[in-house]
């Protein structure tokens, strides 16, 4: 491969159009100015890196946060060319970094396989970037540019001798661009860096944060008090660390299934058909999830596409043929896609030298010829595995027969959810005080903990637009639970009715009666786990409402302060610390810290928590729902080690604890 393309100069980089509109519309090109696009601007400079790799001439990446939140990324590749690019008439780095879509993605002889697809990833950082320093060390000289706001402000200048190869490319983001932050998060990057290098076998990267204490972001960097500050700094101190598989996505699903109880051992295959390269690697656990992450060129594709589609038509396929023949299954027994994927963790990566995706996200890959090939490698590869391992292939076999008994114990309860109103004959959502209006947009749904609370919030809503449901008692914990257990538990039930989605395979987020699904729960340690187990239901039952952006957390107030017949409300434990400090101390206020919300009048929980011109909802995201799912499994599932570890790990940060 390194042979074939290693003609890498000024002539590979093919110029498309300017770059006059990215620092004006940022956030078409990044998604976003907040933290999430100040974060990707990382990952366009990373992937270039990470292409040398993909194309044979790169093993070693390091990407380290520094003093004042400037990112530098090196790596020992052939180094950006330096020569005059025809069409331009300038260096091709300064084409590269000015002038969008402008790469080695273009002209067919820069890179075989790209994640950076669109080509725009080095010119856009350098758009939106305060300043930009690019070192390559190529040809036994050492070449740098620097650019401010998008702009040169020197030529490209040989600078020195090398006997090394590779670039380096520093930048500092812009903060007239980036107004919420640009304070990196340095488990953000850990965990994309750990996955790129999982999907990269043999491929070393190292991230590095040198910031002081001081630079690096807290939970709370608009308000946050001395003892939250030392807490920070010896939470955040100078890090270093390697990632480096040989396995590559072999050792990923290890990596995942870390703690859990295994079936079999992770079962690996590749191939490459049509100059397309498809790596499966899966494996069973007693769990009863299925995870299944699917990538396309080192891009997770979270909507799945025909790789994956390809994967899942031959699992069935094949675990149904395997228990054919060998007489596994009773008479006219057979497994379905969900039967199969129960327990399963699997990682598909596909690398495509010229993928197409659906939209502009790139979330979903489209080759339709990718679908044909990903089912002949997990056909020939799983069937090879069943055969030579047949008491590993029995318990899959029996993992999955287990699935389909319970899967039709689920569906006659699931019977229970099926209806034209909540007020169906069943009575399980019949304690739904349902809105007025039938407008999903317009409509909220509040979860209630218990009836007290619900009764407060019946009397105090407006019910032209907000419903409320009371659950009594804790909701089954269905991270340790199947769906037909989960499906016999009256609360659940009561919300699959009344949110309207239903549930499993009939599962339609469009016929969410709700736009708005709002929890709220008592401010204490009951409450939380109640919040955690709802969360825990909607993750693993529900997960497009979280995914839409649907699923919200009240905030009621935590104290109520009066002082001369005038009523305040403190949020947090420094909003009450600064109310205090400003009011005056005669009369001496009354304070009246809130355990439960039905210690609040309807009028208050109203005004307080209701009111859409004066709450604070907290609107859940799945940033990532692979790490997600991890911190689910390792906090609510059956293994106590993990749960364990996370409380010694994280016990020295928990401050007013509730007993």
């Amino acid at each position: 491969m390194a042979t074939e393309h290693n003609n890498y100069d000024a002539s590979n980089i093919q110029v498309l159009e300017g770059l006059e509109a990215v620092r004006k519309r940022p956030g078409m090109y990044i998604g976003s100015t907040g933290e999430q696009g100040l974060h990707h601007l990382v990952w366009e400079i990373v992937d270039n890196s990470v292409d040398e790799a993909l194309a044979g001439y790169c093993d070693t990446i390091k990407v380290e946060i520094k003093p004042d939140n400037i990112i530098s990324v090196e790596d020992n590749g052939r180094g950006i060319p330096v020569g005059i690019h025809e069409k331009t008439g300038k260096s091709a780095v300064e084409t590269i970094f000015t002038v969008l879509h402008a790469g080695g993605k273009f002209g067919g002889g820069g890179y075989k396989v790209s994640g950076g697809l669109h080509g725009v990833g080095s010119s856009v950082v350098n758009a939106l970037s305060e300043w930009l320093k690019v070192t390559i060390y190529t040809g036994g000289k050492i070449y740098q540019q620097v650019f401010e706001l998008g702009n040169p402000v020197s030529d490209l200048k040989i600078i020195g001798e090398t006997d090394k190869t590779g670039s380096t490319v520093e930048f500092k983001a812009d903060s007239a661009i980036f107004t919420d932050t640009i304070k990196y998060k340095y488990e953000t990057l850990r965990t994309r860096i750990r996955e790129t290098a999982f999907l990269n076998k043999g491929l070393r990267i190292i991230i590095e944060d040198s910031r002081p204490s001081k630079d690096k972001p807290t939970k709370d960097e608009a308000d946050i008090d001395q003892e939250d500050r030392d807490a920070s700094e010896e939470k955040h101190p100078h890090k270093i660390e390697t990632f480096f598989y040989e396995g590559g996505i072999q050792e990923y699903v290890g990596y995942l299934n870390r703690g859990k109880e295994i079936i079999n051992d992770v079962i690996y295959m590749q191939d490459e058909i049509d100059g397309i390269v498809m790596e499966i690697a899966l494996q069973y656990t007693n769990s009863y999830s299925s995870n299944i992450y699917s990538f396309a060129n080192n891009i997770r594709t979270k909507e799945g596409g025909t790789h994956e589609l390809g994967f899942k038509l031959a699992l069935t396929r094949v675990l149904n043929s395997y228990s054919k023949s060998n007489n596994i299954f009773k008479k006219d027994e057979s497994l379905t896609g969900d039967d199969v994927r129960e327990g399963l963790t699997a990682i598909i990566s596909c690398k495509h030298p010229d993928p197409q995706f659906e939209g502009q996200t790139k979330s979903k890959l489209g080759s339709s010829e990718v679908r044909k090939i990903s089912d002949n490698v997990l056909s020939n590869g799983l069937g090879q595995y069943l055969l030579e391992h047949p008491n590993e292939a029995k318990s899959i076999i029996e993992k999955a027969l287990m699935a389909s008994r319970a899967r039709e114990a689920a569906k006659r309860a699931r019977e229970a959810t099926r209806r034209k109103s909540p007020l169906d004959s069943l009575g399980f959502a019949s304690k739904l005080a349902d809105c007025r209006s039938k407008d999903p947009k317009k409509s909220e749904l509040y979860i209630v903990e218990g009836d007290s609370a619900g009764g407060s919030a019946k009397q105090g809503r407006e019910s032209e637009f907000q419903a409320i449901l009371p659950l009594r008692g804790k909701v089954l914990n269905v991270e340790k639970s199947r769906m037909d257990r989960a499906l016999a538990n009256k609360e659940i039930i009561s919300m699959i009715q009344a949110i309207g989605t239903g549930i499993g395979e009939e599962f339609n987020v469009e016929k969410t009666r709700y736009h708005k699904v709002v929890i709220m729960t008592d401010a204490d340690v009951d409450g939380a786990h109640i919040r955690i187990l709802l969360l825990t239901f909607f993750f693993r039952y529900m997960k497009p409402l979280i995914e839409k952006g649907y699923i919200y957390i009240a905030q009621p107030p935590l104290y109520k302060v009066v002082q001369s017949k005038k009523i305040y409300y403190a949020y947090t434990e420094k909003e009450l610390e600064v109310l205090m400090s400003e009011l005056a101390d005669s009369p001496k206020p009354s304070l009246q810290r809130y355990k439960g919300l039905g210690e609040m009048n309807p009028e208050q929980l109203w005004e307080t928590t209701m009111d859409p011109s004066a709450r604070t909802l907290i609107k859940v995201t799945i940033d990532d729902a692979m790490e997600a799912d991890l911190i689910f499994d390792r906090l609510m599932g059956d293994n106590v080690d993990p749960r364990r570890e996370f409380i010694q790990e994280n016990a020295k940060y928990v401050k007013n604890l509730d007993i």
